[in-house]
């Protein structure tokens, strides 16, 4: 990655979400008052004083607790302070200092250059003094700041840009965003984990580990691919607690965040009906679509008639998975896992192509030659031209002298005779038709 790491690290409940979508200007971590929500690091892109910035939140650090969950987000936290070319310690100003505070600053004090210590809550800001306390942990001077507020943040900023270096900067570029999406325990986290080449989200036997939609960036031919890994989507009845409801949000959120979405199904349970929704979700939305059949190392009868008889009958169910490139994969041994990654750019560049006008009358006349509209009582239905009107996805308006009287049944035939001449694998086809305007 060529910008640099921010990390926001300290014990649970200080505020480090809030402050999170506090710098990067909106509500993409979750954000609850019960201690523990953040698990995994969790990354989002910041800029302030013309510095790009990668910022990143993580779990809160809890002293003691040896439960996989507390253990992992310690893990997690090391690895984020080890990352980051600036770490942001945030303390609680209401509650003063905290044996976890001492713990986390204990282990930061070999790296202090590169800390900033946010004294958060300091909601009276400027008539507030209680963050001098702070100066106990030896990490330097306290930014008092009230991420709930904004009050202070703009401070904080500018000491969190003073620390990041101007070295090797590169001007911003187009990052292709894909939501990893799916049921629980499919294992989209240990996907992304295998793709980025690090342990990036916590991965437990237990359902539902991942709660927040978590960034990982990722180099790759030349290109920025940033994996969005996902809380696994369920029906809403199933969702009782507010923390997994807003984490259904965030994944849905994701989704419409991301220009290729990768769905990833269980090669033993195979496509459920979830699966189906999500999958239709992001189609709909013009975002392309990967199918990636993890834990295809587990399937006893790997022939490629069974993969291809699997394909066929979710074809009949639902045709528009025809378009759609499926990867056979395993995220435990990496079987496959750069082809995701090509199916991924060529996917993305699909769903940018654009096609000659010439080239769109061409294929529309053979189309019509081949079957005309259905005719209505009335006035011939004609189709005069066509022309592509927008990439990403794929739009393409016809003219017509009675486009009303067009059926969805012929428009069907016509979008995929488009995917006939020109592939678009992956992405959708939108059409419009329009009404030529005067005489005729």
């Amino acid at each position: 990655m060529s910008r640099p790491t921010v990390a926001i690290v300290g014990r649970p409940n200080v505020g480090k979400s809030t402050l999170f979508n506090r710098i990067i200007g909106g509500r993409r971590a979750i954000v609850h008052h019960s201690p523990g929500v953040t698990r995994d690091r969790h990354f989002a892109r910041g800029e302030w004083a013309g510095r790009s910035f990668w910022l990143v939140d993580t779990g809160g650090w809890i002293v003691g607790d040896d439960d996989p969950i507390a253990r992992g987000i310690r893990e997690q936290v090391s690895l984020a302070i080890d990352d980051a070319e600036v770490i942001v310690l945030v303390v609680d100003t209401q509650a003063g200092v905290h044996p976890a505070d001492l713990e986390v600053a204990e282990i930061l004090r070999a790296v202090k250059h590169r800390v900033v210590l946010a004294a958060n809550k300091a909601d009276d800001l400027p008539d507030v003094y209680t963050h001098h306390a702070f100066h106990e942990l030896g990490i330097g001077e306290p930014v008092a700041v009230s991420a709930a507020t904004g009050k202070g943040s703009g401070d904080l900023l500018d000491r969190i840009a003073e620390l990041l270096s101007h070295e090797g900067a590169e001007a911003d570029e187009e990052t292709v965003d894909v939501a990893v999406v799916g049921r629980p325990n499919v294992g989209k986290s240990s996907l992304v984990n295998r793709l980025v080449g690090s342990e990036r989200s916590i991965v437990t036997p237990q359902p539902g580990t991942t709660r927040d939609a978590i960034d990982s960036p990722l180099r790759y031919h030349g290109q920025t691919l940033n994996f969005i890994d996902t809380a696994g989507l369920r029906r809403r009845p199933k969702v009782k607690d507010d923390v997994e409801f807003y984490s259904a949000l965030r994944a849905e959120r994701a989704i419409d965040r991301a220009q290729v979405c990768v769905l990833v199904v269980d090669a033993a349970d195979g496509v459920h009906g979830q699966d189906i929704r999500v999958a239709q979700k992001a189609w709909e939305g013009g975002r392309g679509l990967v199918v990636a059949v993890n834990k295809w190392d587990l399937v006893a009868d790997k022939e490629t008639a069974t993969a291809e008889r699997g394909r066929r009958d979710l074809w009949e169910r639902v045709p528009f998975f025809k378009r759609v490139p499926f990867v056979y994969t395993s995220a435990l041994t990496g079987f496959r896992a750069r082809k995701i990654l090509d199916l991924i750019l060529r996917v993305d560049e699909e769903r940018r192509r654009r096609i000659d006008t010439s080239e769109v009358n061409r294929v529309l006349e053979r189309l019509v030659a081949r079957a005309q509209p259905p005719q209505a009582a009335g006035r011939e239905v004609k189709l005069l031209y066509a022309s592509q009107i927008g990439t990403a996805p794929p739009t393409f308006a016809i003219v017509s002298n009675r486009p009303d009287a067009i059926l969805e049944s012929y428009q069907r035939y016509l979008v995929n005779g488009f995917y006939d001449a020109w592939g678009f694998e992956g992405s959708p086809i939108r059409l419009k038709l329009t009404l030529r305007r005067g005489r005729g």
